[in-house]
């Protein structure tokens, strides 16, 4: 999660998804409360770590914070240098993670095929939306991070496509860049609000709506491919590249404005990221209590 987390377009949630921790991340998260808090008081540190699944989100942020410490670099050299190679992984990635997702669900009614259609609609539609400037005042900011935070769990929408879109990322990079620690605990605000409520509500759709809640990520995800097509002019990083991060090009396009499309390695790595969703999901399948 935190080495997709790094490469804009990319959702950590998508990886929770592929990797079958996707439901119980929400519960972990939904778990954290102040009446959490409470019971570390009332009933002791067992208690509350049991409540909150610690063991498990601490491993998993760990990993994350791990992932972004140690292949950041890594993987930011590679956006720049072969963008080709790392957007056609992260293809076969999501590609197989539709297949292997859709073939979960048993029953599938007109609904299921409807939410699919939707959540593909929505994915598409906000991939091609024009970015818009607000004014960086408390509520924009506080919105942004909730809005943000949300997309970061939501499988096929990143966090960093979120907030170009609502014409933040240069803002809050530039928080960053600048230690502005008052608009950087507001939007940090907004995240930790965002979080708690979003992780509960989609908790309750997977409860109540399974297959339909489902089929909507589903289509989130199949409408994320327009965010990792490979052949493009250039990736997601500031506003002004906005635009030129999702002009599609076919290869033969692409070798006319930009160069050698490598399409031999392209096919490999949609392929090799294919495959590492299937063998991941045969792992887990074999290790799977009967």
């Amino acid at each position: 999660m935190g080495a997709a987390d790094v490469v804009p377009g990319v959702s950590g949630g998508t990886i929770a998804f592929i990797s079958g921790i996707y439901e119980e991340l929400l519960r972990s998260i939904r778990a954290c409360t102040p009446l959490a808090l409470v019971s570390l008081f009332r009933d002791g540190p067992r208690v509350f770590w049991r409540r909150i699944n610690g063991t498990f989100l601490v491993v998993l942020f760990s990993g994350i914070l791990l992932s972004i410490l140690t292949l950041a670099k890594f993987i930011t050299h590679f956006l720049h240098e072969h963008p080709l190679l790392l957007w056609s992984f992260f293809f076969g990635l999501i590609v197989g993670s539709i297949v292997l997702i859709w073939q979960q669900l048993e029953h599938k009614s007109v609904w299921e095929y409807l939410s699919l259609l939707s959540g593909l609609c929505a994915a598409l539609a906000a991939a091609f939306a024009p970015p818009v400037q607000p004014e960086p005042t408390f509520l924009s900011v506080f919105g942004a991070g909730m809005l943000a935070i949300c997309a970061m769990i939501l499988p096929g929408i990143s966090g960093s496509f979120i907030l170009l879109l609502l014409g933040m990322y240069s803002v809050i990079l530039g928080a960053i860049s600048r230690a502005d620690l008052s608009l950087l605990a507001i939007f940090s605000l907004g995240c930790v609000v965002g979080l708690m409520v979003f992780s509960r509500f989609l908790s309750w759709l997977l409860k109540r709506f399974y297959g339909v809640t489902l089929s909507v990520l589903t289509g989130f995800l199949a409408g994320s491919l327009v965010m990792v097509w490979p052949w493009k002019y250039s990736t997601l990083g500031t506003d002004k590249e906005y635009a030129d991060a999702l002009h599609l090009l076919l290869p033969s396009q692409y070798e006319q404005a930009a160069g050698d499309a490598q399409l031999f390695a392209v096919l490999s790595l949609m392929a090799v990221g294919f495959a590492v969703v299937i063998i991941l999901e045969y792992i887990g399948n074999k290790r799977a209590p009967l």
